[in-house]
Protein backbone atom coordinates (compact mmCIF):
# COMPACT_ATOMS: atom_id res chain seq x y z
CA UNK A 1 0.00 0.00 0.00
CA UNK A 2 1.39 3.29 -1.32
CA UNK A 3 0.76 4.87 2.33
CA UNK A 4 3.35 2.44 4.60
CA UNK A 5 5.86 5.38 3.67
CA UNK A 6 3.68 7.75 6.01
CA UNK A 7 5.10 8.51 9.34
CA UNK A 8 3.39 10.30 12.54
CA UNK A 9 4.67 10.41 15.57
CA UNK A 10 3.55 7.82 18.36
CA UNK A 11 0.14 9.27 20.37
CA UNK A 12 -0.59 11.70 17.66
CA UNK A 13 -4.21 12.71 18.12
CA UNK A 14 -6.54 12.94 14.82
CA UNK A 15 -10.12 13.70 15.11
CA UNK A 16 -11.68 11.53 12.40
CA UNK A 17 -15.50 12.46 11.86
CA UNK A 18 -17.82 10.34 10.66
CA UNK A 19 -15.36 7.49 11.71
CA UNK A 20 -18.26 4.71 12.26
CA UNK A 21 -18.61 5.19 7.81
CA UNK A 22 -17.46 3.60 5.39
CA UNK A 23 -14.13 5.28 4.74
CA UNK A 24 -14.45 7.10 8.36
CA UNK A 25 -13.75 3.39 10.01
CA UNK A 26 -11.07 2.44 7.34
CA UNK A 27 -9.34 5.98 8.39
CA UNK A 28 -9.54 5.01 11.92
CA UNK A 29 -7.94 1.59 11.17
CA UNK A 30 -4.97 2.50 9.18
CA UNK A 31 -4.31 5.45 11.82
CA UNK A 32 -4.74 2.85 15.39
CA UNK A 33 -2.43 0.68 13.24
CA UNK A 34 0.08 3.44 12.88
CA UNK A 35 0.24 3.70 16.30
CA UNK A 36 -2.04 7.20 16.45
CA UNK A 37 -4.50 8.34 18.98
CA UNK A 38 -7.80 8.54 17.19
CA UNK A 39 -11.20 10.12 17.99
CA UNK A 40 -14.13 9.07 16.47
CA UNK A 41 -16.98 11.09 16.41
CA UNK A 42 -19.99 10.09 14.60
CA UNK A 43 -24.06 10.32 15.30
CA UNK A 44 -24.70 6.45 13.80
CA UNK A 45 -27.74 7.78 11.42
CA UNK A 46 -25.69 6.31 8.36
CA UNK A 47 -22.50 5.08 9.99
CA UNK A 48 -22.60 1.29 11.76
CA UNK A 49 -21.24 0.85 15.28
CA UNK A 50 -20.07 -3.34 13.89
CA UNK A 51 -17.63 -1.04 11.88
CA UNK A 52 -15.80 0.12 15.03
CA UNK A 53 -16.88 -1.97 17.28
CA UNK A 54 -13.56 -4.15 16.99
CA UNK A 55 -11.37 -0.87 18.24
CA UNK A 56 -13.28 -0.45 21.34
CA UNK A 57 -11.27 -0.72 24.41
CA UNK A 58 -8.02 -0.42 22.25
CA UNK A 59 -5.77 2.22 23.40
CA UNK A 60 -5.19 5.23 22.07
CA UNK A 61 -9.00 4.95 20.22
CA UNK A 62 -12.07 6.93 21.77
CA UNK A 63 -15.77 6.91 20.71
CA UNK A 64 -17.55 10.01 21.31
CA UNK A 65 -21.71 9.58 19.81
CA UNK A 66 -22.48 13.14 18.61
CA UNK A 67 -23.99 15.70 15.88
CA UNK A 68 -22.08 17.81 14.16
CA UNK A 69 -24.71 19.92 13.65
CA UNK A 70 -24.31 20.62 17.75
CA UNK A 71 -21.39 23.33 17.68
CA UNK A 72 -20.76 22.29 21.39
CA UNK A 73 -19.88 18.71 20.43
CA UNK A 74 -17.67 19.64 17.64
CA UNK A 75 -15.91 22.31 19.70
CA UNK A 76 -15.49 19.33 22.83
CA UNK A 77 -14.52 16.68 20.20
CA UNK A 78 -11.67 19.42 18.77
CA UNK A 79 -10.00 19.74 21.89
CA UNK A 80 -5.99 18.64 22.00
CA UNK A 81 -6.76 17.66 18.09
CA UNK A 82 -3.58 18.09 15.71
CA UNK A 83 -5.43 16.57 12.67
CA UNK A 84 -9.19 16.92 11.75
CA UNK A 85 -10.26 14.27 9.00
CA UNK A 86 -13.76 15.16 8.08
CA UNK A 87 -15.50 12.61 6.48
CA UNK A 88 -19.08 13.01 8.29
CA UNK A 89 -21.56 13.72 5.94
CA UNK A 90 -24.59 12.15 4.40
CA UNK A 91 -24.32 10.30 1.00
CA UNK A 92 -26.17 9.92 -2.00
CA UNK A 93 -27.54 11.90 -4.97
CA UNK A 94 -30.55 10.58 -5.06
CA UNK A 95 -31.80 11.04 -1.43
CA UNK A 96 -30.47 14.63 -1.53
CA UNK A 97 -33.31 15.27 -3.98
CA UNK A 98 -35.70 14.23 -1.36
CA UNK A 99 -34.32 16.10 1.79
CA UNK A 100 -32.36 19.05 0.94
CA UNK A 101 -32.80 20.85 4.14
CA UNK A 102 -30.90 17.99 5.83
CA UNK A 103 -28.37 18.05 3.12
CA UNK A 104 -27.98 21.75 4.30
CA UNK A 105 -27.64 21.04 8.35
CA UNK A 106 -25.32 18.42 7.90
CA UNK A 107 -23.09 18.71 5.01
CA UNK A 108 -22.76 22.37 5.10
CA UNK A 109 -23.59 23.67 8.66
CA UNK A 110 -21.66 20.80 10.47
CA UNK A 111 -19.03 21.00 7.72
CA UNK A 112 -19.21 25.05 8.56
CA UNK A 113 -19.19 23.76 12.41
CA UNK A 114 -16.49 21.22 12.08
CA UNK A 115 -14.19 24.09 10.78
CA UNK A 116 -15.00 26.62 13.47
CA UNK A 117 -14.05 24.26 16.04
CA UNK A 118 -11.06 23.54 14.76
CA UNK A 119 -9.96 27.27 14.44
CA UNK A 120 -10.98 27.62 18.40
CA UNK A 121 -9.24 24.71 19.55
CA UNK A 122 -5.70 25.59 17.25
CA UNK A 123 -6.11 22.12 14.63
CA UNK A 124 -2.81 21.91 12.80
CA UNK A 125 -5.03 20.74 9.59
CA UNK A 126 -8.51 20.50 8.17
CA UNK A 127 -8.70 17.53 5.41
CA UNK A 128 -12.43 17.12 4.28
CA UNK A 129 -14.04 14.85 2.01
CA UNK A 130 -15.65 16.34 -1.17
CA UNK A 131 -16.76 14.88 -4.19
CA UNK A 132 -16.48 14.25 -7.69
CA UNK A 133 -20.53 15.58 -7.77
CA UNK A 134 -18.94 19.16 -7.77
CA UNK A 135 -18.44 18.98 -11.51
CA UNK A 136 -22.01 18.36 -12.06
CA UNK A 137 -23.13 19.02 -16.20
CA UNK A 138 -19.30 19.93 -17.32
CA UNK A 139 -18.20 17.45 -19.90
CA UNK A 140 -14.70 17.76 -20.15
CA UNK A 141 -12.81 14.42 -19.64
CA UNK A 142 -10.78 14.16 -17.84
CA UNK A 143 -12.17 16.20 -14.97
CA UNK A 144 -9.72 19.19 -13.82
CA UNK A 145 -10.06 21.36 -10.86
CA UNK A 146 -10.90 24.45 -12.17
CA UNK A 147 -13.51 22.80 -14.69
CA UNK A 148 -16.10 22.59 -12.84
CA UNK A 149 -20.07 23.28 -14.60
CA UNK A 150 -23.34 23.42 -12.75
CA UNK A 151 -24.11 20.99 -9.96
CA UNK A 152 -26.94 18.87 -10.50
CA UNK A 153 -28.06 18.21 -7.23
CA UNK A 154 -28.47 19.17 -3.53
CA UNK A 155 -25.96 17.18 -2.41
CA UNK A 156 -23.01 18.49 -4.97
CA UNK A 157 -24.28 21.81 -4.13
CA UNK A 158 -23.45 21.24 -0.15
CA UNK A 159 -19.90 19.97 -1.41
CA UNK A 160 -19.03 23.04 -3.43
CA UNK A 161 -20.30 25.16 -0.82
CA UNK A 162 -17.91 23.02 1.55
CA UNK A 163 -14.91 23.97 -0.67
CA UNK A 164 -15.95 27.51 -0.55
CA UNK A 165 -15.85 27.86 3.48
CA UNK A 166 -12.46 25.84 2.94
CA UNK A 167 -11.31 28.57 0.83
CA UNK A 168 -12.37 30.80 3.39
CA UNK A 169 -11.48 29.23 6.33
CA UNK A 170 -7.15 29.17 4.70
CA UNK A 171 -7.59 33.05 3.64
CA UNK A 172 -9.63 34.30 7.02
CA UNK A 173 -8.13 32.30 9.81
CA UNK A 174 -5.22 30.47 8.38
CA UNK A 175 -6.96 27.30 9.06
CA UNK A 176 -5.16 24.75 6.52
CA UNK A 177 -7.73 22.80 4.71
CA UNK A 178 -7.64 20.07 2.31
CA UNK A 179 -10.78 19.61 0.18
CA UNK A 180 -10.93 15.82 -1.53
CA UNK A 181 -12.86 14.92 -4.29
CA UNK A 182 -13.85 11.45 -3.82
CA UNK A 183 -14.04 9.48 -7.07
CA UNK A 184 -16.64 6.51 -6.67
CA UNK A 185 -14.80 4.92 -3.44
CA UNK A 186 -15.26 1.08 -2.82
CA UNK A 187 -14.08 -1.25 -1.01
CA UNK A 188 -14.43 -3.20 2.83
CA UNK A 189 -17.12 -2.11 4.90
CA UNK A 190 -19.27 -0.33 1.95
CA UNK A 191 -22.37 -0.64 3.27
CA UNK A 192 -24.62 -2.80 0.24
CA UNK A 193 -27.70 -2.78 1.93
CA UNK A 194 -30.62 -0.11 1.39
CA UNK A 195 -31.99 1.87 -1.66
CA UNK A 196 -29.45 4.39 -1.81
CA UNK A 197 -26.61 1.70 -1.30
CA UNK A 198 -23.54 2.41 -3.79
CA UNK A 199 -23.27 0.19 -7.03
CA UNK A 200 -20.40 -1.99 -6.20
CA UNK A 201 -21.34 -3.68 -2.83
CA UNK A 202 -24.97 -3.73 -4.07
CA UNK A 203 -24.41 -5.74 -7.38
CA UNK A 204 -21.79 -7.73 -5.38
CA UNK A 205 -24.34 -9.01 -2.34
CA UNK A 206 -26.75 -9.67 -5.40
CA UNK A 207 -24.56 -11.51 -7.47
CA UNK A 208 -23.25 -13.84 -4.52
CA UNK A 209 -26.98 -14.25 -3.56
CA UNK A 210 -28.04 -15.40 -7.01
CA UNK A 211 -29.92 -12.33 -7.62
CA UNK A 212 -30.19 -10.06 -10.69
CA UNK A 213 -28.70 -6.54 -10.22
CA UNK A 214 -30.44 -3.33 -12.11
CA UNK A 215 -28.02 -1.50 -13.73
CA UNK A 216 -29.64 2.71 -13.79
CA UNK A 217 -29.42 3.84 -17.40
CA UNK A 218 -28.12 2.02 -20.13
CA UNK A 219 -24.54 0.98 -18.61
CA UNK A 220 -22.69 3.51 -20.80
CA UNK A 221 -22.09 6.04 -17.88
CA UNK A 222 -18.69 6.41 -16.80
CA UNK A 223 -16.78 6.15 -13.46
CA UNK A 224 -13.48 6.56 -12.12
CA UNK A 225 -13.94 3.87 -9.24
CA UNK A 226 -11.45 3.69 -6.52
CA UNK A 227 -10.18 1.70 -3.86
CA UNK A 228 -10.76 2.47 -0.31
CA UNK A 229 -6.76 2.30 0.34
CA UNK A 230 -5.92 4.62 -1.91
CA UNK A 231 -8.33 7.31 0.11
CA UNK A 232 -6.21 6.49 3.16
CA UNK A 233 -3.39 7.51 1.35
CA UNK A 234 -5.15 10.68 -0.11
CA UNK A 235 -5.83 11.44 3.42
CA UNK A 236 -2.40 11.25 5.51
CA UNK A 237 -0.50 12.57 2.59
CA UNK A 238 -2.65 15.69 2.72
CA UNK A 239 -2.29 15.87 7.15
CA UNK A 240 1.85 16.00 5.52
CA UNK A 241 1.38 18.36 2.49
CA UNK A 242 2.86 21.65 2.23
CA UNK A 243 0.68 24.57 4.16
CA UNK A 244 0.99 26.64 0.61
CA UNK A 245 -1.53 24.06 -0.87
CA UNK A 246 -4.10 24.62 1.85
CA UNK A 247 -7.38 26.47 0.88
CA UNK A 248 -7.74 24.28 -2.48
CA UNK A 249 -9.26 21.08 -3.68
CA UNK A 250 -7.69 18.05 -5.31
CA UNK A 251 -9.30 15.13 -7.08
CA UNK A 252 -9.05 11.42 -5.61
CA UNK A 253 -9.26 8.94 -8.10
CA UNK A 254 -7.29 6.29 -9.44
CA UNK A 255 -7.15 8.16 -13.21
CA UNK A 256 -9.25 5.59 -14.71
CA UNK A 257 -12.63 5.43 -16.39
CA UNK A 258 -14.78 2.40 -16.57
CA UNK A 259 -18.17 2.07 -18.08
CA UNK A 260 -20.81 0.69 -15.69
CA UNK A 261 -21.44 -2.13 -18.03
CA UNK A 262 -18.29 -3.52 -18.52
CA UNK A 263 -17.37 -2.93 -14.49
CA UNK A 264 -20.42 -5.91 -14.21
CA UNK A 265 -19.09 -7.67 -16.35
CA UNK A 266 -15.47 -7.98 -14.27
CA UNK A 267 -17.47 -8.54 -11.38
CA UNK A 268 -19.08 -10.98 -13.02
CA UNK A 269 -16.09 -12.65 -14.44
CA UNK A 270 -14.45 -12.19 -11.03
CA UNK A 271 -17.35 -13.96 -9.15
CA UNK A 272 -17.77 -16.68 -11.70
CA UNK A 273 -20.98 -16.26 -12.59
CA UNK A 274 -23.01 -15.35 -16.07
CA UNK A 275 -26.09 -13.02 -15.25
CA UNK A 276 -27.14 -10.66 -17.60
CA UNK A 277 -28.75 -7.35 -16.18
CA UNK A 278 -31.52 -5.66 -15.92
CA UNK A 279 -32.00 -2.02 -17.16
CA UNK A 280 -33.82 0.77 -15.19
CA UNK A 281 -34.53 4.32 -15.76
CA UNK A 282 -31.66 6.79 -15.05
CA UNK A 283 -31.03 8.82 -11.79
CA UNK A 284 -32.13 12.31 -11.50
CA UNK A 285 -28.75 14.44 -10.94
CA UNK A 286 -26.31 11.69 -11.77
CA UNK A 287 -23.17 12.90 -13.27
CA UNK A 288 -22.69 11.07 -16.95
CA UNK A 289 -19.12 10.74 -16.85
CA UNK A 290 -16.18 10.69 -14.73
CA UNK A 291 -13.02 10.35 -14.73
CA UNK A 292 -10.02 12.05 -12.54
CA UNK A 293 -7.43 13.93 -13.36
CA UNK A 294 -5.48 13.21 -9.94
CA UNK A 295 -1.94 15.20 -11.77
CA UNK A 296 -2.67 18.70 -9.10
CA UNK A 297 -2.81 15.82 -6.18
CA UNK A 298 0.11 13.97 -7.36
CA UNK A 299 2.12 17.33 -7.59
CA UNK A 300 0.56 19.24 -4.57
CA UNK A 301 0.15 16.37 -2.02
CA UNK A 302 2.17 13.88 -3.49
CA UNK A 303 -0.90 11.68 -3.43
CA UNK A 304 0.01 7.96 -5.93
CA UNK A 305 -2.36 5.82 -5.76
CA UNK A 306 -1.03 2.02 -6.52
CA UNK A 307 -4.32 -0.09 -6.27
CA UNK A 308 -6.02 -0.05 -9.69
CA UNK A 309 -9.71 -1.36 -10.26
CA UNK A 310 -8.58 -5.43 -11.03
CA UNK A 311 -7.38 -5.18 -7.62
CA UNK A 312 -9.05 -3.33 -5.90
CA UNK A 313 -12.58 -5.43 -7.01
CA UNK A 314 -10.84 -8.82 -5.82
CA UNK A 315 -10.28 -7.13 -2.38
CA UNK A 316 -13.25 -5.87 -2.00
CA UNK A 317 -15.32 -9.48 -3.21
CA UNK A 318 -12.87 -11.45 -0.85
CA UNK A 319 -14.15 -8.99 2.21
CA UNK A 320 -17.52 -9.52 1.46
CA UNK A 321 -17.67 -13.26 0.72
CA UNK A 322 -16.25 -13.07 4.59
CA UNK A 323 -18.82 -10.24 5.69
CA UNK A 324 -22.19 -12.03 3.57
CA UNK A 325 -21.65 -15.38 5.34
Amino acid sequence: MSYQDIKFEEGTVFLVTGGAGFIGSNLCEALLDMGCTVRCLDDLSTGKYENIEHFMGKSGFSFIEGDIRDFETCESACEGVEYVLHQAAWGSVPRSMEMPIVYEQINIQGTLHMMEAAVQCGVKKFVYASSSSVYGDSTELPKREGQEGNVLSPYALTKKTDEEYGRLYKKLYGLDTYGLRYFNVFGRRQDPDGMYAAVIPKFIKQLLHGETPTINGDGRQSRDFTYIDNVIEANLRACKANSSAAGEAFNIGAGGRLYLIDMYGQLCKALGVDVAPNFGPPRAGDVRDSNADISKARKLLGYDPDIDFEQGIMLAIDWYKEYLK
